[in-house]
């Protein structure tokens, strides 16, 4: 559910927060998991 909100000022801090649909335990399931952060890797280097 992506709100519309985007970063405009690259060299300010923000927070991140997420909501899990139906509670999926994403930190104990290695599929999860590994989506999870491949996805930050992929922010770190391209935006």
């Amino acid at each position: 559910m992506p709100t519309g909100y985007q970063i405009t000022k690259q060299k300010e801090v923000y927070f991140l927060t997420l909501q899990i649909v139906e509670w999926v335990n994403i930190f104990t399931r290695k599929t999860y998991r590994d989506i999870l952060i491949e996805s930050l890797r992929f922010c770190q280097q391209n935006k």
